[in-house]
Formats: structure tokens, C-alpha cells, sequence
């Protein structure tokens, strides 16, 4: 991507960015509430489900199942137009949260509902965005 591409990148702040950390040394991190066990990717100050704010950071094993896909052919920004097609898909992970992101390239042709996936991380304009790869 060149600087003039305005990719629409995340924006961390104090409470995403032991996440977005984890990201840049190739660590998916995740929230679980030490009051209620509840599991949450999204970082939050307090707990989704018993408001407590007791929330440990923890490492997912980046392992999941595809929940739904989709292909995408008119990208929604000029950015991203170079890119289309591209899949975009939803997983399941394995520690019982959900994340979407795109697809590697190469995995595409093999991604599928119910498929087993593991996810890596992509460097765009220097910054690590989560990415969905093939098992190998």
C-alpha cells in the first residue's frame, strides 16, 4: 500500500492496545473476565456479560472454525479496489470468541463453512491487521 491509499486502519487506544501489541508480535490476545469466565475479543473496560472489571489478557492458540464467508467483488473504498476479489470470513475460535477478517490470498480457494483455519497476521502500512490462513 502507498501512503496515499488511506487504508482505514484501527485507531488503538488504551483499551485495544495490548491487543493491538499482541497483533505486532504475532500474538491474538483476548479478554476472559475473572469473575464469570466470560470470553470477549472486543476489549472493553468491563465485562460484556457480569460488568466486572476484573479482565485478564490472555493467548489465543489462533485456531478456529469458518462460521461464514463471504466474497467480496465491489470494494466498498478505492482502497481496497486492487484487492477485490477478496474473502472476507467470520471463525469461531477455539478459546469461544468470534473474529472476522480477510483471507490470505492463497487460502482462499479453500475456505469453506465448517473449515479449520488458523489465523496469521499481514503487515499493512506498518501495522500487524489479523489475517485468516489454511491449516497446513
Amino acid at each position: 500500500m502507498n501512503a496515499v491509499s488511506h487504508y482505514p486502519l484501527p485507531q488503538p487506544d488504551a483499551q485495544t492496545r495490548a491487543y493491538w501489541d499482541g497483533c505486532a508480535a504475532g500474538q491474538l490476545k483476548y479478554q476472559s473476565c475473572a469473575a464469570c469466565g466470560r470470553v470477549q475479543l472486543i476489549p472493553r473496560a468491563l465485562c460484556e456479560r457480569c460488568q466486572g472489571n476484573d479482565l485478564r489478557w490472555n493467548e489465543s492458540g489462533r485456531v478456529g472454525t469458518v462460521l461464514s464467508f463471504t466474497t467480496v467483488h465491489r470494494a466498498p473504498l478505492p482502497v481496497f479496489k486492487a484487492m477485490a476479489p477478496y474473502v472476507i470470513a467470520l471463525v469461531d475460535m477455539q478459546e469461544g470468541f468470534r473474529l472476522m477478517a480477510n483471507v490470505a490470498a492463497q487460502a482462499a480457494p479453500v475456505i469453506k463453512i465448517g473449515a479449520i483455519v488458523r489465523i496469521g497476521f499481514v503487515q499493512v502500512e506498518g501495522m500487524a491487521l489479523p489475517r485468516v490462513e489454511a491449516v497446513e
